[in-house]
């Protein structure tokens, strides 16, 4: 057996990151492009998701959601400029207690609820790290209901894949 055959989940690993960091800075480029606003439907989280569902099946999905919490707002931010710097803590925190939140979670729970769960901690700590960071912003820039809306989409569609990924 070679070693490219012994190592092939760990390069596939690191193959789909760079493809979800990669998508991390095209969709605020996209945003900017298009004037539309695809980062109001908070693409970071769907990638943070399918990061889980691909470290699940490399057996690392703490790991691997956490160095994409961390990674894809930092890239993001330093390339393309959006997550803009004051907001870049405040959703590597968002995401980094997703990806532990669901991980902890899932092993007590059904995914559909640990994920909504986690999701919704992970709002908490961007929300709550936001008014300490940036006080003089606006808390909320984008309506709670497509914010729901996003979440559930994402959420759901998520929990489908997670259940048939086994």
């Amino acid at each position: 057996m070679t070693t490219l055959q012994r190592n092939r989940p760990a390069t596939l690993l690191m193959a789909a990151d760079t493809a979800l960091v990669a998508a991390a800075c095209l969709i605020p480029a996209a945003s900017h492009l298009t004037a539309a606003p695809l980062y109001t439907f908070n693409p970071m989280l769907a990638l943070l998701l399918a990061g889980l569902l691909v470290g699940r099946r490399a057996g690392m999905q703490l790991a691997n959601g956490l160095l994409l919490a961390l990674l894809m707002p930092l890239v993001s931010s330093l390339l393309v400029g959006m997550p803009v710097p004051g907001k870049m803590p405040c959703m590597v925190a968002e995401l980094a207690v997703v990806a532990g939140g669901f991980t902890l979670l899932s092993r007590r729970m059904p995914a559909l609820p640990a994920v909504l769960l986690a999701a919704l901690a992970g709002k908490l700590a961007y929300y709550g790290l936001k008014a300490l960071l940036m006080p003089a912003a606006t808390l909320v820039g984008t309506d709670w209901t497509v914010q729901l809306f996003a979440l559930l989409l994402w959420g759901g569609l998520f929990a489908i894949l997670y259940k048939r990924a086994r």
